[in-house]
């Protein structure tokens, strides 16, 4: 599908920063993040006269807008964006990238310094999560409860030695 016909769109709401924002995302994630079109307040909008209203972005093909809205709403852990990550140098570059300035939490979610949350997750996680082993499963997920930044490695441990 042409990212100009998609149906959905995530819309992200920032008090005055969705241009920054979106610098921010496209310098960690480069090649997978595309610009898309940038609609400026009218010229008759007192305060805001040439300013950007919103910045659409399409990271990993999935449409993003971001919405220069004001400070009447914050972002809150309600919604992420998971990133599915492949291995573990990727899940570490971007916990350190998407966390500087922000705020690390548990279960490899964190916040970026502009408050939107973020779950950055090995791929593998769900599979093991979802054994039919329930041992297995349980074990991972205890081991997973403990951490901040997911290990694969320890994971993996948890899963083969349950």
């Amino acid at each position: 599908m042409n990212q100009n016909e998609q149906k959905l769109a995530t819309c992200l709401w920032f008090d005055n920063n969705a241009e920054e924002a979106v610098q921010f995302y496209a310098s960690i994630f480069k090649d997978n993040l595309q610009q898309g079109d940038i609609m400026r307040w009218p010229e008759e909008k007192p305060g805001h006269k040439g300013a950007v209203l919103t910045s659409t972005f399409y990271l990993y093909g999935q449409e993003f807008v971001a919405l220069n809205g004001g400070p009447e709403f914050k972002f809150t852990e309600a919604v992420s964006i998971m990133v599915n990550a492949n291995t573990q140098e990727e899940i570490d570059d971007l916990w350190e990238k998407l966390s500087k300035g922000g705020e690390k939490s548990m279960c490899g979610w964190l916040k970026d310094k502009f408050g939107l949350s973020w779950q950055i997750t090995p791929r593998l996680l769900p599979k093991l999560l979802m054994d039919k082993d329930q041992k297995k499963a349980n074990s991972v997920m205890k081991v997973m409860m403990g951490m901040s930044k997911i290990v694969i490695k320890d994971l993996q441990a948890a899963y083969d030695n349950a």
